[in-house]
């Protein structure tokens, strides 16, 4: 079981408040740099380990920075991500990009980066070469393992999803990128996303090794790297336990060594993970407004659904913290909402909470990946600003909140 705390006093939110109007996302660096040492801890037993931070989570330059201290990459899926690189000074093969259905410009600045190009189609080899007139010496492939693995609720099965090539087209696109002059490979795949069992990423560890095995005996040749992808969930709800890192780690290394080692092969280990490595340590700030009572208890705040996606887009269940009744009863029944024209805009439903009060300073939980990043301007909302809870517990602005010039500067009227 996971205790849902809050980084912060009431007395300390509220002076934050002075400076930063709700709503806003507030990250605790400390935590987060924790996290990121005991994830690399965890996997210290491979050649080379390297986590490349899913900058879709969080795609914050200062946010990337922090983590550039712990040695992680990047991994991007767009122009935009590839561009967040260049202002924090990411370079080379410090980036992986993993994008689908991806434009011609996009990979003529990946190439022009030197970032790590993961292929997502057989058919991009050809697009690739034609994009930018060679072929990098370094390739990597993703490989939907299809009916050989199940997948979960958010990516779905992966022979249903649109990512990565079919295990005939693997052995295909090794053999032609070393017919036309590759050196160096990796395969890489991501099956899953807020998988909460070890087991699950084990078995999707003993698959890629599997196949690795496989094309160094068929096509003779060893990969440099094996990405195992990201997907490792958060225990949003307070009665799920986390991912033990610990756990996965060793794990893998028993799976390594029985496949890959016996062989001789030594690739190195990657992850990609994002979400388990700010997710938990993100909260959206927000204050009570409204109180509304008809045939059920509302309490309305001054954040909404372009601030936090999930709960209305996935029907997800967030932690709610009331500032200064922690250890008050859950004696009331609310639905906490936000102000858009749309019924799901809802942070909780039916959820039991301590009276509520105009003017209450209300923490929604875990919105450190997939929170402000998912944000847009339905009924002309702005997007909130960031802020950065320091290690010596300062804090920074590090996104400010939009305005209406923001909003209407494309316009042209």
């Amino acid at each position: 079981m996971s205790v849902k705390t809050v980084p912060f006093t009431k007395d300390q939110i509220e002076k934050i408040i002075e400076k930063y109007p709700t709503p806003f996302h507030i990250y605790d660096e400390k935590a987060i740099l924790e996290n990121a040492r005991r994830l690399k801890k965890a996997f210290s037993w491979a050649p080379a380990f390297r986590e490349y931070f899913a900058v879709k989570a969080l795609p914050n330059p200062s946010i990337m920075k922090v983590l550039m201290k712990e040695g992680f990459g990047a991994d991007c899926s767009s122009m935009a991500e590839l561009m967040l690189c260049d202002m924090v000074g990411i370079t080379g093969e410090d980036i992986m990009f993993t994008s689908n259905e991806t434009p011609a410009v996009e990979y003529q600045k990946a190439m022009a980066q030197n970032a790590i190009i993961n292929l997502d189609d057989y058919s991009h080899i050809s697009f690739l070469e034609e994009a930018c007139g060679r072929l990098p010496e370094l390739i990597c492939f993703r490989y939907n393992p299809g009916p050989l693995k199940g997948g979960n609720e958010i990516i779905g099965a992966p022979q249903e999803a649109k990512y990565g090539l079919t295990r005939e087209q693997m052995f295909d696109a090794y053999k032609v990128m070393k017919e036309k002059g590759a050196k160096r490979f990796g395969m890489h795949t991501m099956v899953a996303s807020n998988e909460l069992n070890v087991d699950y990423f084990v078995e999707t560890a003993v698959i890629l090794f599997e196949m690795a095995a496989e094309i160094a005996e068929k096509v003779g040749i060893d990969l440099e790297f094996i990405n195992l992808g990201g997907g490792i969930g958060i225990p949003y709800k307070p009665e799920q336990d986390e991912v033990n890192l610990e756990e996965l780690g060793t794990k893998v290394k028993a799976q390594y060594d029985k496949i890959l080692g016996s062989k001789g092969l030594k690739p190195n280990i990657m992850l990609e993970c994002g979400r388990v490595i700010t997710g938990p340590y993100g909260y959206l700030v927000t204050s009570a407004i409204h109180e509304k009572h008809i045939y059920k208890e509302y309490i309305a705040v001054d954040a909404c659904m372009a601030n936090l996606m999930r709960p209305g887009m996935y029907g997800a269940y967030h932690h709610v913290t009331v500032m200064g009744k922690e250890k008050a009863p859950a004696d009331c029944l609310y639905d906490v909402v936000g102000s858009l024209c749309e019924n799901c805009d809802k942070f909780a439903v039916d959820r039991k909470l301590p009276k509520i009060e105009k003017g209450d300073v209300v923490v929604i939980h875990d919105t450190g990946a997939h929170g402000h990043a998912m944000g847009f301007n339905y009924n002309g909302k702005l997007r909130s600003a960031e802020v950065l809870l320091k290690e010596d517990g300062t804090t920074e602005l590090i996104r400010r909140a939009e305005t209406y010039d923001d909003l209407f500067a494309t316009l042209k009227f």
